[in-house]
Protein backbone atom coordinates (compact mmCIF):
# COMPACT_ATOMS: atom_id res chain seq x y z
CA UNK A 1 0.00 0.00 0.00
CA UNK A 2 1.14 3.54 -0.74
CA UNK A 3 2.13 5.30 2.46
CA UNK A 4 2.25 9.08 2.72
CA UNK A 5 3.75 10.88 5.68
CA UNK A 6 3.39 14.59 6.36
CA UNK A 7 5.80 16.17 8.84
CA UNK A 8 4.10 18.35 11.43
CA UNK A 9 7.13 20.34 12.55
CA UNK A 10 5.50 22.17 15.45
CA UNK A 11 4.25 18.90 16.87
CA UNK A 12 7.39 16.91 16.12
CA UNK A 13 9.29 19.16 18.50
CA UNK A 14 6.87 18.03 21.19
CA UNK A 15 7.07 14.32 20.46
CA UNK A 16 8.19 13.48 23.93
CA UNK A 17 7.43 10.67 26.34
CA UNK A 18 4.40 8.47 25.91
CA UNK A 19 1.43 9.56 28.06
CA UNK A 20 1.82 6.71 30.55
CA UNK A 21 5.52 7.50 31.01
CA UNK A 22 5.10 11.10 32.11
CA UNK A 23 2.71 12.92 34.37
CA UNK A 24 0.38 14.82 32.06
CA UNK A 25 -0.83 18.36 32.67
CA UNK A 26 -4.10 17.97 30.92
CA UNK A 27 -7.66 19.15 30.73
CA UNK A 28 -10.47 16.72 31.54
CA UNK A 29 -13.72 17.13 29.59
CA UNK A 30 -16.61 14.98 30.89
CA UNK A 31 -18.66 13.36 28.14
CA UNK A 32 -22.25 12.17 28.16
CA UNK A 33 -23.68 9.36 26.06
CA UNK A 34 -26.96 8.74 24.34
CA UNK A 35 -27.72 5.37 22.74
CA UNK A 36 -30.14 5.71 19.85
CA UNK A 37 -29.82 2.61 17.68
CA UNK A 38 -32.33 0.45 19.55
CA UNK A 39 -35.57 1.03 21.39
CA UNK A 40 -36.32 -1.32 24.28
CA UNK A 41 -33.82 -3.84 22.91
CA UNK A 42 -35.29 -3.82 19.37
CA UNK A 43 -33.11 -2.39 16.60
CA UNK A 44 -34.21 0.64 14.62
CA UNK A 45 -33.37 -0.19 10.97
CA UNK A 46 -33.74 3.43 9.85
CA UNK A 47 -31.27 4.63 12.48
CA UNK A 48 -28.82 1.83 11.63
CA UNK A 49 -28.88 2.51 7.90
CA UNK A 50 -28.59 6.27 8.33
CA UNK A 51 -25.63 5.79 10.68
CA UNK A 52 -23.77 3.84 7.98
CA UNK A 53 -24.70 6.33 5.25
CA UNK A 54 -23.55 9.28 7.36
CA UNK A 55 -20.19 7.67 8.08
CA UNK A 56 -19.56 6.79 4.44
CA UNK A 57 -20.41 10.31 3.29
CA UNK A 58 -18.19 11.85 5.96
CA UNK A 59 -15.20 9.70 5.00
CA UNK A 60 -15.63 10.44 1.29
CA UNK A 61 -15.82 14.15 2.14
CA UNK A 62 -12.44 13.78 3.85
CA UNK A 63 -11.02 12.15 0.71
CA UNK A 64 -12.06 15.19 -1.32
CA UNK A 65 -10.54 17.54 1.25
CA UNK A 66 -7.28 15.56 1.25
CA UNK A 67 -7.07 15.93 -2.52
CA UNK A 68 -7.84 19.66 -2.38
CA UNK A 69 -5.34 20.32 0.42
CA UNK A 70 -2.41 18.18 -0.76
CA UNK A 71 -2.92 17.67 -4.50
CA UNK A 72 -2.68 13.93 -3.82
CA UNK A 73 -5.27 11.20 -3.77
CA UNK A 74 -5.61 9.64 -0.34
CA UNK A 75 -4.30 6.05 -0.50
CA UNK A 76 -7.55 4.64 0.89
CA UNK A 77 -9.38 6.15 -2.08
CA UNK A 78 -7.95 3.38 -4.23
CA UNK A 79 -9.77 0.93 -1.99
CA UNK A 80 -13.20 1.99 -3.16
CA UNK A 81 -12.66 2.06 -6.90
CA UNK A 82 -10.65 5.20 -7.58
CA UNK A 83 -7.84 4.23 -9.94
CA UNK A 84 -4.74 2.13 -9.46
CA UNK A 85 -2.43 2.92 -6.57
CA UNK A 86 0.47 1.17 -8.33
CA UNK A 87 0.16 2.96 -11.65
CA UNK A 88 1.66 6.25 -10.55
CA UNK A 89 -1.18 8.03 -12.35
CA UNK A 90 -3.82 9.57 -10.11
CA UNK A 91 -5.91 11.08 -12.91
CA UNK A 92 -8.65 8.46 -12.77
CA UNK A 93 -8.79 8.57 -8.98
CA UNK A 94 -9.04 12.38 -8.97
CA UNK A 95 -11.84 12.25 -11.50
CA UNK A 96 -13.62 9.63 -9.40
CA UNK A 97 -13.44 11.84 -6.30
CA UNK A 98 -14.61 14.90 -8.17
CA UNK A 99 -17.60 13.28 -9.84
CA UNK A 100 -18.51 10.45 -7.47
CA UNK A 101 -22.07 10.83 -6.27
CA UNK A 102 -22.23 11.50 -2.57
CA UNK A 103 -23.76 8.77 -0.48
CA UNK A 104 -27.37 9.41 0.41
CA UNK A 105 -30.02 7.58 2.37
CA UNK A 106 -33.35 6.91 0.70
CA UNK A 107 -35.09 6.43 4.05
CA UNK A 108 -36.95 9.18 5.85
CA UNK A 109 -34.81 10.43 8.72
CA UNK A 110 -37.17 12.77 10.53
CA UNK A 111 -37.47 12.04 14.21
CA UNK A 112 -35.04 9.14 13.95
CA UNK A 113 -31.89 8.59 15.96
CA UNK A 114 -28.52 8.10 14.34
CA UNK A 115 -26.19 6.51 16.83
CA UNK A 116 -24.32 6.81 20.09
CA UNK A 117 -23.27 10.39 20.69
CA UNK A 118 -20.42 11.40 22.97
CA UNK A 119 -20.82 15.07 23.71
CA UNK A 120 -19.12 17.74 25.81
CA UNK A 121 -18.92 21.53 25.84
CA UNK A 122 -16.75 24.21 24.26
CA UNK A 123 -16.68 28.00 24.55
CA UNK A 124 -16.61 30.13 21.41
CA UNK A 125 -16.22 33.88 21.06
CA UNK A 126 -15.83 36.93 23.31
CA UNK A 127 -17.83 36.99 25.51
CA UNK A 128 -17.94 33.21 25.51
CA UNK A 129 -20.86 31.38 23.94
CA UNK A 130 -21.10 27.79 25.26
CA UNK A 131 -22.07 24.88 23.01
CA UNK A 132 -22.42 21.13 23.30
CA UNK A 133 -20.46 19.29 20.61
CA UNK A 134 -19.62 15.80 19.41
CA UNK A 135 -15.87 15.06 19.42
CA UNK A 136 -15.09 13.27 16.16
CA UNK A 137 -11.70 11.79 15.29
CA UNK A 138 -13.04 10.99 11.81
CA UNK A 139 -13.15 14.63 10.67
CA UNK A 140 -11.17 17.82 11.27
CA UNK A 141 -13.42 20.89 11.34
CA UNK A 142 -15.69 22.69 13.79
CA UNK A 143 -19.21 23.58 12.81
CA UNK A 144 -22.12 25.06 14.75
CA UNK A 145 -25.55 26.37 13.76
CA UNK A 146 -25.20 29.97 12.62
CA UNK A 147 -27.65 32.85 12.96
CA UNK A 148 -29.08 32.16 9.49
CA UNK A 149 -29.69 28.45 10.14
CA UNK A 150 -33.46 28.43 9.95
CA UNK A 151 -34.31 25.02 8.50
CA UNK A 152 -36.07 22.47 10.69
CA UNK A 153 -32.89 20.59 11.62
CA UNK A 154 -31.46 23.70 13.30
CA UNK A 155 -34.50 24.19 15.50
CA UNK A 156 -33.72 23.77 19.19
CA UNK A 157 -29.95 23.99 18.78
CA UNK A 158 -28.08 26.92 20.28
CA UNK A 159 -26.80 29.19 17.52
CA UNK A 160 -23.34 30.67 17.18
CA UNK A 161 -23.64 34.41 16.53
CA UNK A 162 -20.38 35.86 15.16
CA UNK A 163 -21.64 39.45 15.32
CA UNK A 164 -21.96 39.11 19.10
CA UNK A 165 -18.28 38.16 19.46
CA UNK A 166 -15.60 40.87 19.44
CA UNK A 167 -12.98 38.28 18.39
CA UNK A 168 -14.80 36.85 15.35
CA UNK A 169 -13.58 37.49 11.82
CA UNK A 170 -15.24 36.49 8.56
CA UNK A 171 -12.86 34.39 6.44
CA UNK A 172 -14.76 35.27 3.31
CA UNK A 173 -15.33 31.60 2.49
CA UNK A 174 -18.28 29.23 2.46
CA UNK A 175 -18.20 25.52 3.35
CA UNK A 176 -20.15 22.40 2.44
CA UNK A 177 -19.73 19.20 4.47
CA UNK A 178 -21.33 15.93 3.35
CA UNK A 179 -23.43 13.56 5.44
CA UNK A 180 -25.67 10.70 4.37
CA UNK A 181 -28.93 12.65 4.60
CA UNK A 182 -27.60 15.85 3.07
CA UNK A 183 -25.06 18.59 3.66
CA UNK A 184 -24.06 21.03 6.36
CA UNK A 185 -23.49 24.36 4.62
CA UNK A 186 -22.49 27.79 5.81
CA UNK A 187 -19.86 30.48 6.30
CA UNK A 188 -16.35 30.21 7.75
CA UNK A 189 -15.13 32.46 10.56
CA UNK A 190 -12.19 32.58 12.92
CA UNK A 191 -12.86 33.11 16.59
CA UNK A 192 -11.58 32.37 20.06
CA UNK A 193 -12.33 28.78 21.13
CA UNK A 194 -11.50 27.46 24.59
CA UNK A 195 -11.72 24.50 26.95
CA UNK A 196 -10.85 25.50 30.48
CA UNK A 197 -7.38 27.08 30.41
CA UNK A 198 -6.71 26.04 26.79
CA UNK A 199 -7.38 28.69 24.17
CA UNK A 200 -7.12 28.89 20.40
CA UNK A 201 -7.45 32.63 19.65
CA UNK A 202 -8.09 32.37 15.89
CA UNK A 203 -9.71 29.00 15.34
CA UNK A 204 -11.64 28.30 12.14
CA UNK A 205 -15.33 27.79 12.94
CA UNK A 206 -18.13 27.05 10.51
CA UNK A 207 -21.42 28.89 11.09
CA UNK A 208 -23.98 26.70 9.37
CA UNK A 209 -26.83 28.19 7.37
CA UNK A 210 -28.36 24.74 6.82
CA UNK A 211 -28.21 21.43 8.69
CA UNK A 212 -28.89 18.08 7.09
CA UNK A 213 -31.95 16.21 8.39
CA UNK A 214 -30.08 13.89 10.70
CA UNK A 215 -28.77 16.84 12.72
CA UNK A 216 -32.26 17.59 13.96
CA UNK A 217 -32.50 17.90 17.73
CA UNK A 218 -34.39 14.63 18.28
CA UNK A 219 -31.62 12.59 16.65
CA UNK A 220 -28.61 14.84 17.34
CA UNK A 221 -28.72 16.54 20.76
CA UNK A 222 -25.33 18.35 20.49
CA UNK A 223 -25.31 21.76 18.88
CA UNK A 224 -22.36 21.01 16.61
CA UNK A 225 -19.19 19.02 16.05
CA UNK A 226 -15.46 19.31 16.73
CA UNK A 227 -13.22 17.36 14.35
CA UNK A 228 -10.02 15.87 15.79
CA UNK A 229 -8.33 14.37 12.73
CA UNK A 230 -5.38 15.82 10.80
CA UNK A 231 -5.44 19.10 8.89
CA UNK A 232 -5.05 17.28 5.57
CA UNK A 233 -8.74 16.25 5.70
CA UNK A 234 -10.00 19.65 6.86
CA UNK A 235 -12.53 21.18 4.47
CA UNK A 236 -11.42 24.54 5.87
CA UNK A 237 -7.74 23.57 5.34
CA UNK A 238 -7.11 24.99 8.79
CA UNK A 239 -5.44 23.46 11.87
CA UNK A 240 -7.95 21.38 13.86
CA UNK A 241 -8.72 22.60 17.35
CA UNK A 242 -6.39 20.35 19.31
CA UNK A 243 -3.44 21.17 17.04
CA UNK A 244 -4.19 24.85 17.66
CA UNK A 245 -4.11 24.27 21.41
CA UNK A 246 -0.72 22.55 21.16
CA UNK A 247 0.69 25.38 19.02
CA UNK A 248 -0.46 27.94 21.62
CA UNK A 249 0.71 26.09 24.75
CA UNK A 250 4.15 24.48 24.63
CA UNK A 251 3.56 22.76 27.98
CA UNK A 252 0.67 20.75 26.55
CA UNK A 253 1.53 17.23 25.46
CA UNK A 254 0.42 16.64 21.83
CA UNK A 255 -1.77 13.74 22.96
CA UNK A 256 -5.47 13.38 23.66
CA UNK A 257 -7.34 10.37 25.01
CA UNK A 258 -10.85 8.99 25.28
CA UNK A 259 -12.75 6.84 27.70
CA UNK A 260 -16.10 6.00 26.12
CA UNK A 261 -18.24 3.94 28.46
CA UNK A 262 -21.75 4.04 29.87
CA UNK A 263 -20.57 6.14 32.82
CA UNK A 264 -17.66 8.44 33.67
CA UNK A 265 -16.74 9.00 30.04
CA UNK A 266 -14.25 11.72 29.24
CA UNK A 267 -11.95 13.34 26.72
CA UNK A 268 -8.55 14.16 28.19
CA UNK A 269 -6.51 16.82 26.39
CA UNK A 270 -2.76 16.80 26.97
CA UNK A 271 -2.02 13.15 27.69
CA UNK A 272 -3.91 10.30 29.31
CA UNK A 273 -5.75 10.03 32.61
CA UNK A 274 -3.82 7.32 34.45
CA UNK A 275 -6.79 6.62 36.74
CA UNK A 276 -8.82 5.30 33.80
CA UNK A 277 -6.55 2.60 32.38
CA UNK A 278 -4.33 -0.17 33.64
CA UNK A 279 -1.06 -1.57 32.36
CA UNK A 280 0.73 -0.29 29.29
CA UNK A 281 -0.44 1.05 25.95
CA UNK A 282 -0.10 -0.91 22.75
CA UNK A 283 0.65 1.50 19.90
CA UNK A 284 -0.22 1.21 16.22
CA UNK A 285 1.55 3.74 13.95
CA UNK A 286 -0.51 6.03 11.75
CA UNK A 287 0.03 4.91 8.16
CA UNK A 288 -1.30 8.06 6.44
CA UNK A 289 -1.81 11.34 8.26
CA UNK A 290 -5.35 12.36 7.43
CA UNK A 291 -7.63 10.11 9.39
CA UNK A 292 -6.32 8.24 12.41
CA UNK A 293 -5.49 5.37 10.07
CA UNK A 294 -3.70 2.30 11.42
CA UNK A 295 -3.23 -1.32 10.44
CA UNK A 296 -5.77 -3.72 11.90
CA UNK A 297 -3.64 -6.82 12.37
CA UNK A 298 -6.41 -9.40 12.73
CA UNK A 299 -10.12 -9.90 13.29
CA UNK A 300 -10.85 -12.79 15.65
CA UNK A 301 -13.85 -14.86 16.71
CA UNK A 302 -13.38 -16.88 19.89
CA UNK A 303 -9.67 -15.94 19.81
CA UNK A 304 -9.18 -17.48 16.35
CA UNK A 305 -8.01 -15.09 13.64
CA UNK A 306 -9.96 -15.14 10.38
CA UNK A 307 -7.30 -15.89 7.79
CA UNK A 308 -8.64 -13.51 5.13
CA UNK A 309 -8.89 -10.60 7.57
CA UNK A 310 -5.28 -9.88 8.43
CA UNK A 311 -3.31 -6.63 8.16
CA UNK A 312 -6.13 -4.55 6.73
CA UNK A 313 -6.25 -0.76 6.88
CA UNK A 314 -8.60 0.84 9.38
CA UNK A 315 -9.72 4.27 10.59
CA UNK A 316 -10.19 4.82 14.33
CA UNK A 317 -13.28 7.00 14.52
CA UNK A 318 -14.99 8.24 17.69
CA UNK A 319 -17.70 9.78 15.51
CA UNK A 320 -18.87 6.38 14.24
CA UNK A 321 -21.02 4.11 16.36
CA UNK A 322 -20.55 0.79 14.56
CA UNK A 323 -17.65 -1.12 13.05
CA UNK A 324 -17.80 -0.83 9.28
CA UNK A 325 -16.19 -3.59 7.22
CA UNK A 326 -15.93 -4.18 3.47
CA UNK A 327 -19.02 -5.90 2.14
CA UNK A 328 -16.86 -8.55 0.50
CA UNK A 329 -15.26 -9.44 3.87
CA UNK A 330 -18.43 -9.65 5.95
CA UNK A 331 -19.35 -13.14 4.79
CA UNK A 332 -16.04 -14.56 6.04
CA UNK A 333 -16.46 -12.77 9.36
CA UNK A 334 -19.99 -13.97 10.07
CA UNK A 335 -19.23 -17.47 8.80
CA UNK A 336 -17.13 -17.82 11.96
CA UNK A 337 -20.20 -17.16 14.14
CA UNK A 338 -22.54 -20.20 14.02
CA UNK A 339 -26.11 -19.41 13.05
CA UNK A 340 -25.38 -16.07 11.42
CA UNK A 341 -27.61 -14.95 8.55
CA UNK A 342 -27.68 -12.16 6.00
CA UNK A 343 -30.22 -9.59 7.21
CA UNK A 344 -30.66 -7.65 3.99
CA UNK A 345 -34.43 -8.15 3.95
CA UNK A 346 -35.10 -7.50 7.63
CA UNK A 347 -32.58 -4.77 8.49
CA UNK A 348 -30.79 -3.59 5.34
CA UNK A 349 -27.83 -4.11 3.05
CA UNK A 350 -24.64 -5.01 4.88
CA UNK A 351 -26.32 -6.22 8.09
CA UNK A 352 -26.14 -9.72 9.54
CA UNK A 353 -27.91 -11.42 12.41
CA UNK A 354 -26.74 -14.15 14.76
CA UNK A 355 -28.58 -16.18 17.42
CA UNK A 356 -29.30 -14.01 20.44
CA UNK A 357 -28.15 -16.96 22.57
CA UNK A 358 -24.70 -16.97 20.93
CA UNK A 359 -21.66 -16.94 23.21
CA UNK A 360 -19.18 -16.01 20.47
CA UNK A 361 -16.63 -13.36 21.40
CA UNK A 362 -15.19 -10.98 18.81
CA UNK A 363 -11.82 -9.29 19.23
CA UNK A 364 -9.58 -7.00 17.20
CA UNK A 365 -5.79 -7.20 17.13
CA UNK A 366 -3.62 -4.10 16.88
CA UNK A 367 0.19 -4.22 16.95
CA UNK A 368 0.08 -7.87 18.06
CA UNK A 369 -2.31 -7.41 20.99
CA UNK A 370 -5.96 -8.48 20.94
CA UNK A 371 -8.79 -6.62 22.65
CA UNK A 372 -12.18 -8.21 23.22
CA UNK A 373 -15.48 -6.58 22.35
CA UNK A 374 -18.08 -7.03 25.08
CA UNK A 375 -20.81 -9.32 23.64
CA UNK A 376 -23.39 -6.83 24.89
CA UNK A 377 -21.84 -4.16 22.65
CA UNK A 378 -21.52 -6.47 19.66
CA UNK A 379 -25.23 -7.30 20.01
CA UNK A 380 -27.21 -4.29 18.74
CA UNK A 381 -30.57 -5.79 19.66
CA UNK A 382 -33.27 -8.12 18.38
CA UNK A 383 -34.68 -7.81 14.89
CA UNK A 384 -38.21 -7.76 16.33
CA UNK A 385 -39.79 -8.30 19.72
CA UNK A 386 -40.30 -12.06 19.41
CA UNK A 387 -37.26 -12.77 17.26
CA UNK A 388 -34.41 -15.03 18.35
CA UNK A 389 -32.11 -13.23 15.90
CA UNK A 390 -29.95 -10.29 17.02
CA UNK A 391 -28.12 -7.81 14.80
CA UNK A 392 -24.31 -7.71 14.83
CA UNK A 393 -22.41 -4.45 15.22
CA UNK A 394 -19.93 -5.27 12.42
CA UNK A 395 -21.74 -4.06 9.31
CA UNK A 396 -20.95 -3.72 5.63
CA UNK A 397 -19.78 -0.64 3.74
CA UNK A 398 -18.81 0.23 0.19
CA UNK A 399 -15.20 0.78 1.27
CA UNK A 400 -12.49 -1.87 1.22
CA UNK A 401 -11.06 -0.83 4.57
CA UNK A 402 -12.40 -0.95 8.11
CA UNK A 403 -13.82 1.91 10.17
CA UNK A 404 -13.50 1.12 13.87
CA UNK A 405 -16.09 3.01 15.87
CA UNK A 406 -17.46 3.07 19.37
CA UNK A 407 -18.54 -0.58 19.39
CA UNK A 408 -14.83 -1.32 19.84
CA UNK A 409 -13.67 1.89 21.52
CA UNK A 410 -16.00 1.40 24.48
CA UNK A 411 -13.89 -1.62 25.45
CA UNK A 412 -10.53 0.17 25.66
CA UNK A 413 -8.86 3.37 26.75
CA UNK A 414 -7.66 5.05 23.55
CA UNK A 415 -4.95 7.66 23.16
CA UNK A 416 -4.22 9.65 20.01
CA UNK A 417 -0.56 10.68 19.95
CA UNK A 418 0.04 13.54 17.50
CA UNK A 419 3.67 13.97 18.49
CA UNK A 420 4.53 10.40 17.48
CA UNK A 421 1.69 9.84 14.97
CA UNK A 422 0.27 6.71 16.58
CA UNK A 423 -2.86 5.40 18.29
CA UNK A 424 -2.56 3.57 21.60
CA UNK A 425 -4.94 1.14 23.29
CA UNK A 426 -4.93 0.05 26.93
CA UNK A 427 -7.20 -1.95 29.19
CA UNK A 428 -9.78 0.06 31.09
CA UNK A 429 -9.18 0.33 34.81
Amino acid sequence: MLTITFVLSSLSLLAIAAPHEREARGIRIPLSKRNNLAIDGIVDPVALNSSVADTEAKIEDGFRSFLANTGLVHPLTFLFGGGDSNSGNNTDAKRELTHRKRATSSMALQDKNNGELWQGTINVGTPAQTFTVLFDTGSSDIFLPGPNCTNAACSGHKKYRPTQSSTSQDRGRSFDLSYGSGDVQGRQYTDKVSFGSLTAPKQAVGAASAYSKNFGLSSYPPDGLVGMGYQTISRFNSPPLFQSFVAQDNTLLPVFSFKLTASNSELFLGGANSALYTGSFTYAPVTTQGYWQVTLGAVNVNSVAISSLRNVQSIIDTGTTLILAPNNQLKAFYAAIPGSKNAQRTVGDGFYTFPCSSTATVSLTFAGRSFNIDPKLFNLGRVSRNSNDCVGAVVGSSFNFWIVGDTFLQNVYTTFDLGNNRVGFAQLA
